[in-house]
């Protein structure tokens, strides 16, 4: 009988399970996103859940009980300002977990783990990647134009 025993083990001892998913947890509030495997997501669900609960009520002693699991205070920060302003009429659920497929080696499931509501965050950063990757991409075509043009003048000296 499994009476009581909730909860995953994850193949870890206690404090090494506890700072997997404190670390897991953390990033999942900075990032709004996170790639991990299903148990792991599964695991950090109710954690994550929790602690928007605490931001949503948003005084001194819901801060300083986050911060006493999460690993920053930039993610403390951006739990009470950010995150959990985003679910006031909500009532739990805070979190979707999308299966990606199976990871190599030894073909364990993985999963997006992703905070509801995130997607016009996710995209104006998809879109900052895509505009200062075009401008790098600008500024490397110029550099190598130069240098062709500089090359070729040298090239035209030389032979001369």
């Amino acid at each position: 009988m499994r009476h009581r025993n909730a909860g995953y083990k994850l193949g870890r001892n206690t404090s090494h399970r506890r700072a997997l998913l404190r670390n897991l947890v953390t990033s999942i509030v900075m990032e709004d996103r996170v790639e991990t495997t299903i148990t792991k997501a599964k695991a950090a669900r109710p954690h994550v859940e929790k602690l928007i609960t605490l931001g949503k009520k948003g005084d001194l002693h819901a801060r300083r009980l986050a911060l006493s699991y999460l690993q920053t205070r930039e993610a403390v920060t951006r739990l009470f300002e950010t995150v959990a302003p985003r679910y006031g009429e909500r009532n739990g659920g805070y979190l979707r977990i999308v299966r990606t497929g199976f990871q190599k080696g030894d073909g364990a499931e993985k999963a997006f783990i992703e905070l509801l509501g995130a997607e016009q965050v996710l995209d104006e950063k998809r879109q900052k990647r895509a505009e200062i990757r075009a401008k790098r991409r600008e500024e490397l075509d110029k550099a190598m134009a130069e240098q062709q043009q500089q090359s070729a003048g040298d090239g035209t000296d030389v032979s001369s």
